[in-house]
């Protein structure tokens, strides 16, 4: 197998289990994007009723790269937001998804990259840092002044945001409440149900192979014709 196929089979198992109505997280709404298991489209909402970035939806893309876990992917606001941390083309700058072991950088390891972290983890900390901007080291010093010096204007932009956000909001989407679990994968009343809810989800699975087989499909034959472009590219070579 080689290591685009591994990453795809974890990429796979993980978005099912983020996608899954009793599983996943409710601050995400998830969905491919042409089907690539390495293109994630990710609408990013807070549920804190006291954030100023509540009832936002807030679109962005996630990329991975085919050694996944062992390099981080890549997270994107689509379009960019303002925060202290979102460069101005929408690129996001957290600790959790650089590469650890850089000797330049101030960054202790135990806050970068490593591959026992998973998708779910790296969106509960983006939207964590929504509500608690790092202010030491600011991707957008604009949006980081006016978030110490100027906390009203600060609100204000965001709400205009918000406000806009909003256009973004998938047709026929349920927007998640704030009496949803923002950051539990679980839910003690649904959990009580076990017996149901194991013939549900097993059905569930069942019924969705074909499209797990179609991406996994794609994956190896992208893998078969890497091999055969190295190939042809040794022989020519001789």
């Amino acid at each position: 197998m080689s290591s685009s196929t591994a990453a795809a089979s974890l990429l796979l198992r993980q978005f099912r289990e983020l996608t899954d109505p009793k599983k996943g997280v409710p601050s995400f709404h998830i969905e491919l994007e042409n089907d690539n298991i390495f293109l994630w489209n990710v609408g990013v909402m807070v549920l804190n009723e006291e954030s100023v970035y509540n009832g936002g939806y807030f679109k962005a893309q996630m990329k991975f790269p085919s050694d996944f876990p062992f390099s981080p992917p890549t997270f994107r606001f689509t379009p960019p937001i303002y925060h202290p941390n979102v460069y101005r083309d929408g690129r996001l700058c957290i600790s959790i998804l650089h590469q650890g072991g850089d000797p330049t950088s101030e960054e202790p390891d135990s806050e970068t990259w490593s591959p026992a972290q998973t998708v779910e983890s790296v969106l509960i900390s983006i939207v964590s840092l929504l509500e608690d901007p790092n202010i030491s080291s600011p991707a957008n010093v604009d949006a980081a002044v006016d978030w110490r010096k100027n906390p009203e204007k600060y609100k204000q932009r965001v709400k205009q945001e918000v406000d806009r956000s909003k256009q973004d909001i998938p047709k026929d989407f349920v927007m998640p409440t704030a009496g949803d679990s923002a950051y539990s994968s679980s839910r003690p009343e649904e959990e009580e149900e076990t017996v149901d809810d194991d013939f549900w989800y097993d059905s569930e699975e069942d019924e969705s192979f074909d499209d797990d087989d179609s991406i996994m499909d794609d994956v190896e034959e992208n893998d078969d014709e890497d091999e055969d472009e190295e190939l042809s590219s040794n022989e020519d070579s001789k």
